[in-house]
């Protein structure tokens, strides 16, 4: 079978094993015959395959009819805020997100500037299943057009968030690990508007990743060391679309993608106190954090498009999900690092506490995430037996199945971006969390459907 997967948020796969350029055409021909040959903003992360992609892309785009609005190398969230700017049908991003350098993949957005929900995934699908395509006459074919300073519009928006004097005026010293993604286009250039010395690693977007794109502890240790070798007051890591990002503190401790939407939320709420909401994933400190300022606070399913309609629905003044993904909805409806880092600038720069005395000042879990090779169809029955397991907890399904106790809880749901099933466990302590996380795969493992010898960790 081609490594490839399908889904309503869109298309992922290795490149020579399911990502080859017929199918691209395809899926881009049901994107344009859905978009009814509009306009449809296009982008890509700094990927080396990304360039094959964008011209197979280009060619079912035009051949319905559309008009293409390119921005070239770009963060996910950018091309967002250009299908708003620029009033289009729709756009599409072109990513593997933090997948390994032999994936890449096809994000597509809604007039909105928002990934699909289930409706419009749902109809793309059915056209690609199908191949209705619409094709466009010769004389009807798409253009294709260069956005100029593609980033411009989505700086305003986040510079308008925060007071950027206020952050200036301290001058912070920042390391910021683009690890040769998209980030490193835009990402120096707001750092320097909001007065930071920076200090930038992997600041050329050509996809030639200095370490694994996930931006988790063991990957981010080169970004610790500078950071203590340098001083500096803060450290920033993007995943290679830039809507994620990971923390180091002053002292060179991994904080992780966790807490980036804690503290900003801790940040936000105590200036504009609203609705939150976040998926079923994320740690119960963002929860705490709410609760701190009376706010409601929501949880939706996985996934971008479940937290954006989730929001929508309550009327969220912040959201997002615990991978390091912020939303803030007046820059929009997509997982943004680039907000998030204004807003940890921000609240450093509103009093004299370090970052790592900010983060020590929230309420305290550890959090423990582990994986198995796994289909989505072995899932269900894994499920079954982990809550017959824990029967004291209280059992929520829909999304996998996530157990909770007064004090911790645990979490077995299938990826929907890799062929795996995803573990994960929150517990006052480290020690606890990680005894949870290995009871619950051991369970799974003893249903008969996945066997440990396939654990990946």
């Amino acid at each position: 079978m081609p490594q490839r997967i399908l889904s309503i948020s869109g298309l992922r796969g290795v490149i020579g094993d399911g990502l080859d350029p017929g199918y691209l055409v395809d899926f881009s021909s049901a994107l344009g015959t859905m978009f009814s040959g509009g306009s449809v903003v296009l982008a890509r992360d700094g990927r080396a395959t990304g360039e094959m992609l964008k011209h197979a892309v280009i060619s079912g785009l035009l051949a319905t009819g559309c008009r293409v609005l390119d921005a070239d190398i770009t963060a996910t969230p950018t091309c967002g805020v250009l299908v708003q700017e620029h009033k289009a049908t729709g756009g599409l991003m072109i990513t593997a997100s933090h997948n390994p350098v032999e994936w890449n993949g096809l994000k597509p957005f809604s007039s909105a500037g928002s990934v699909f929900d289930q409706g419009l995934g749902e109809n793309l699908l059915e056209i690609l299943s199908k191949k209705s395509f619409r094709w466009a006459s010769w004389k009807n074919l798409g253009t294709c057009e260069s956005i100029a300073d593609p980033g411009a519009p989505h700086l305003a928006r986040v510079l308008a968030l925060v007071d950027g004097s206020a952050i200036a005026a301290k001058r912070f010293k920042v390391v910021l690990d683009c690890n040769h993604g998209s980030g490193s286009i835009l990402s120096p250039r707001l750092l320097e508007e909001l007065g930071c010395q920076v200090e930038i690693l992997g600041g050329t977007a050509d996809g030639q990743f200095s370490h694994p794109p996930e931006p988790l502890e063991h990957n981010l240790t080169g970004l610790a060391g500078e950071v203590k070798r340098r001083g500096a007051d803060v450290g920033f890591a993007q995943d290679p679309d830039a809507d994620r990002l990971a923390i180091v503190d002053n002292t060179g401790r991994y904080i992780g993608e966790e807490l980036t939407l804690a503290l900003c939320a801790d940040y936000v709420l105590a200036r504009n106190p609203g609705p939150v909401v976040v998926n079923g994933s994320t740690s119960r400190t963002t929860a705490d954090v709410a609760a701190k300022y009376g706010c409601q606070f929501h949880r939706s399913y996985v996934g971008e498009a479940h937290v954006a309609a989730k929001m929508r629905a309550v009327g969220a003044v912040i959201g997002g999900e615990g991978n390091g993904g912020l939303i803030e909805p007046r820059v929009g409806y997509v997982r943004d690092s680039f907000a998030a880092m204004a807003y940890v600038l921000a609240g450093l720069a509103t009093g004299t506490r370090s970052l790592a005395a900010w983060v020590d000042s929230l309420p305290q879990y550890s959090i423990v995430k582990d994986k198995l090779d796994c289909t989505r169809d072995e899932v269900a029955p894994a499920c079954t037996a982990l809550q017959e397991h824990f029967h004291d907890a209280k059992a929520t399904a829909g999304d996998g199945l996530r157990l909770d106790w007064s004090d911790r809880w645990v979490q077995l749901r299938a990826s929907n971006t890799e062929p795996i099933a995803r573990v994960i466990a929150e517990a006052p302590d480290v020690t606890s969390a990680r005894r949870l996380c290995t009871e619950a795969m051991e369970i799974v493992a003893a249903s008969r459907l996945i066997h440990p010898g396939e654990r990946r960790t």
